[in-house]
């Protein structure tokens, strides 16, 4: 198994997701064969409620899966335990409950917990590793406002350092860009590109903006009819897995442009 995921970052084999409650399960998407290298951008597109929340909540191990497998470099997503995965993946997540009331490096400094004694004390190590991660996404000139005091944009910068600080191979971010004007949607998934490529991480995020993936991503991962297809955007176009994303008489992919239009 190793020689077959090695230099890969994230692996499934046939994983299938969803949720069990009490004896009945719900599967929402079956089959889901992706692999994810160092260095490469991802987005997770699908409709609403297509599962793509779900599938990045069990590529973190926050839920189980249905059936299948998540190997984190070689591991067995399922057998490692949250300490050690803690130091493989980062999350960025929509609604986290953080206290605004620190100030950016406090926050950015969370991403360090996994490294820390059990009194939290940062060494010159750390300390260099969150001020590496807010000059990676250019925030040092608000390092000592408070988070409350921040625009939407500004803390979503703030989340990706912190996961940065986090120091591990891959960062996961649902829906990075919510709340945030078209400029600052832009900003935010062109900054997860640069990061990518300058850090060697591997990110994955769900995404509404789809144009914007299509643009600035390596590869895509499309949930429709319960399955999940993947491959790089020229593929994916090419091989006609966009055309029916959406009900076609209000929208349509047109390959001219690589971009969805309203008809």
């Amino acid at each position: 198994m190793k020689a077959e995921i090695s230099n890969t970052v994230l692996k499934t084999l046939n994983l299938s997701i969803g949720y069990r409650k009490k004896n009945v399960v719900n599967n929402v998407a079956s089959d889901i064969n992706i692999e994810i290298k160092p260095g490469e951008l991802v987005a997770v597109i699908g409709v609403n409620g297509a599962g793509k929340s779900t599938l990045l909540k069990t590529l973190s191990g926050i839920t189980q899966p249905i059936d299948g497998e998540v190997f984190i470099n070689e591991l067995k997503l399922s057998k490692t335990e949250p300490d050690k995965l803690a130091k493989q993946i980062s999350l960025v997540l929509t609604e986290q409950n953080i206290s605004k009331n620190l100030s950016v490096i406090e926050l950015v400094a969370l991403g360090r917990q996994p490294y820390t004694n059990w009194i939290g004390s940062l060494t010159r190590k750390d300390l260099k590793k969150i001020m590496n991660a807010i000059q990676l996404v250019n925030i040092e000139n608000i390092k000592n406002k408070k988070c409350n005091e921040l625009s939407d944009g500004q803390f979503q910068k703030v989340l990706i350092a912190r996961a940065l600080a986090q120091e591990t191979s891959m960062i996961i971010l649902d829906e990075p860009t919510t709340h945030l004007d078209l400029y600052h949607k832009a900003y935010v998934l062109k900054l997860l590109q640069n990061l990518s490529k300058e850090t060697n991480k591997a990110i994955i995020f769900a995404s509404h903006e789809i144009n914007l993936a299509l643009q600035l991503c390596d590869k895509l991962v499309i949930i429709k009819d319960k399955k999940a297809l993947s491959g790089t955007p020229a593929e994916l176009i090419q091989s006609d897995a966009l055309d029916d994303l959406f009900p076609e008489h209000l929208i349509h992919f047109d390959k001219k442009t690589s971009s969805f239009k309203i008809k």
